[in-house]
């Protein structure tokens, strides 16, 4: 009894009995499919692949930092740096040449200039506010996605306001819209909030719409996890040395599925226009419910943890890393993603523009 689409149904193979001396050449079996046809030349498996990875599919992530002409090394993400404003205009550059459409910009903010209020978030001068201006001057075609969340700017390393050890919901709330008023004061296109605190997206939209800023997009965090995959990221931004306790008071637990979909339906009932799911590989499932559930623009997060596990093991020899960066970026699309935000973007943007 074969599966097929979730039904059972009766196996079509028939084989052709051999007598009790097998020939010297096997009798050729008796069947109607062969699906191997289409695997046999490179030509025809273009022609009936069911998902295609296009440039159009990546946003890439950039790590920034005070200073001029910087490229300061992450070492738990091998070939990611900490860029200086010029030299994110630089990528910047880079990204449209390769046709990315849009950029994630995360800071390392000074610790000097981190308090327990993350009042560093506010400021419009701030690293992220001065990098938005500078690659819309540059490259104004390219889109510019901004993380709103306290934890790069936190003295405890936590994306909200810590009240007597608990982060406070409603005050952390006010203080992302002035942040997201900020960031799009500065020319950001996409508002992402990370926090996954109740009731950031509507208080956003409300704020962003009060303001003029109709424009301006929301791709929210709605399904976010609790996960040891960020490690590689807090290095990045600086906020792992400064983190006390966990995030599991609002960072969703990795064992709940349904959990997501109650999220994402709350953010798009606030007013979200886009969504992800992060991390990505390891919640692939989540992916696809949430992309079969509402059919809305959902992304996918290729987190610093997925990165750099697949970096680490290609630069040993234990895998091939431009083939396992291909086949893990194709997996989020075959699981419903629009787009994925990856550390590789510019690297398969490399590989596909020489594809073409």
């Amino acid at each position: 009894m074969a599966i097929k689409y979730g039904r059972p149904l009766e196996s079509k193979m028939r084989f052709v009995p051999i007598g009790d001396e097998a020939p010297a050449r096997a009798e050729q079996l008796d069947i109607a499919h062969r699906p191997r046809r289409n695997r046999r030349a490179e030509w025809a498996r273009r022609l009936v692949r069911e998902t295609v990875l296009s440039t159009d599919d990546l946003i890439w992530p950039l790590f920034l930092i005070d200073g001029e002409r910087t490229r300061t090394p992450v070492a738990s993400m091998p070939g990611v740096e900490r860029l200086s404003i010029d030299e994110a205009v630089r990528a910047a550059h880079r990204a449209a040449a390769l046709r990315i459409p849009c950029l994630a910009l995360f800071p390392y903010t000074d610790p000097a200039k981190r308090d327990p209020d993350g009042t560093e978030a506010l400021n419009p001068e701030n690293l992220v506010c001065r990098a938005v201006r500078a690659i819309k001057r540059e490259v104004p075609e390219l889109g510019i996605l901004c993380d709103v969340a306290l934890d790069p700017y936190t003295s405890h390393g936590h994306d909200g306001l810590l009240r007597n050890g608990v982060i406070v919901n409603d005050e952390t709330v006010a203080v992302l819209v002035k942040q997201a008023l900020v960031q799009a004061e500065a020319g950001c296109d996409i508002i992402a909030p990370s926090d996954m605190m109740d009731g950031r997206v509507g208080a956003i939209r409300r704020g962003l719409d009060g303001a003029g800023r109709h424009d301006v997009q929301i791709m929210a965090y709605a399904a976010k996890y609790a996960s040891a995959f960020y490690g590689p990221f807090r290095d990045a931004v600086g906020s792992a040395a400064n983190l006390s306790g966990d995030k599991r008071t609002y960072q969703m637990d990795p064992a709940n599925s349904d959990e997501a979909l109650l999220e994402v339906d709350l953010d798009l009932a606030e007013g979200a226009d886009m969504l992800i799911v992060k991390p990505g590989m390891p919640y692939l499932d989540i992916l696809q419910r949430v992309k079969e559930t509402f059919a809305r623009p959902t992304f996918a997060y290729q987190v610093s943890g997925e990165y750099a596990m697949i970096m680490a093991a290609a630069e040993r020899g234990w895998l091939d890393g431009e083939k396992a960066m291909l086949e893990s970026l194709i997996a989020f699309k075959r699981a419903g993603a629009d787009g994925i935000l990856t550390y590789f973007a510019p690297r398969a943007a490399e590989r596909l523009k020489g594809a073409v």
